[in-house]
């Protein structure tokens, strides 16, 4: 039988790299989803095309009503809901710490803790509901070191894995696991941007490949996979903890001297 077979998840940021791959991988292995992503996303293009076991929602994450609104969708068009993926972000600038835009900061908040915060509550009572079930957070390596320049993002994603360790303490008891993964370099659209923005895409990808172990980045599939795994009943006995998917990028830069 397919890991998922009968199972339902919601994955914010589902129009994302990481977020469309595990929504593709979850629906081979039996689960319908529901993808949840901006007006902008394509979200419910990318559901039509994954098939009829995956639908598409437009929704501001960091708004109480809608997200919990897009809950309420799952349960409604495909009768419960078993997992959640928290997984919408976005990056900021990179800029110095004493000329970095407050509104930037806001935003950035906003969506990597507020939208996360937002969603875990949301999340309680369905999976209450099915007598328990899964949630990973999408955090980043930043989540478990820093880069210099990136102080809003950086925030968030150590903001997030606090808040996790709290929710699954809370939810042990009801069955619910919560994690959270820390992506690496990932092949996605997020970093095609970055590099563009850099205005020598090919070179900036290159050098940064370069400081990776494996050297080369991952494959969004490759960050499916273990949320797959945090997902599906082979990680059971698993909460309250980070599993990052880097290529060693974080042993290399706790290794390297000051």
């Amino acid at each position: 039988m397919s890991r998922l077979q009968d199972k339902v998840v919601l994955i914010t940021g589902g129009a994302g790299g990481i977020g469309r791959a595990s929504a593709e991988m979850f629906v081979r292995e039996g689960a319908s989803v529901l993808l949840v992503d901006t007006a902008d996303s394509g979200v419910q293009k990318i559901a039509a095309d994954i098939g009829s076991r995956a639908a598409g929602i437009v929704a501001n994450v960091t708004d109480p009503e809608q997200l919990e609104g897009c809950f309420a969708a799952a349960e409604q068009r495909f009768g419960g809901l078993d997992s959640v993926l928290l997984n919408a972000g976005i990056t900021g600038v990179h800029t110095p710490l004493a000329d970095y835009p407050l509104e930037v900061f806001d935003a950035v908040m906003a969506v990597n803790v507020r939208a996360v915060w937002v969603g875990l509550r949301a999340a309680i009572r369905p999976l209450r509901r099915r007598g328990g079930g899964s949630i990973v957070i999408t955090s980043s390596i930043q989540g478990l070191s820093a880069l210099p320049q990136t102080s809003a993002y950086t925030t968030s994603k150590h903001a997030v894995v606090g808040m996790m360790k709290g929710a699954a303490l809370e939810l042990a008891r009801d069955g619910i696991r919560v994690n959270c993964i820390h992506p690496g370099m990932t092949d996605t659209p997020m970093m095609d941007r970055i590099h563009e923005s850099s205005g020598a895409p090919a070179a900036m990808a290159a050098a940064v490949a370069a400081t990776i172990p494996m050297r080369r980045y991952a494959r969004a599939a490759e960050v499916a996979a273990l949320m797959l795994f945090l997902v599906c009943d082979d990680s059971t006995y698993c909460t309250g903890a980070s599993y990052a998917v880097d290529g060693g990028i974080l042993a290399s830069w706790a290794s390297t001297p000051e």
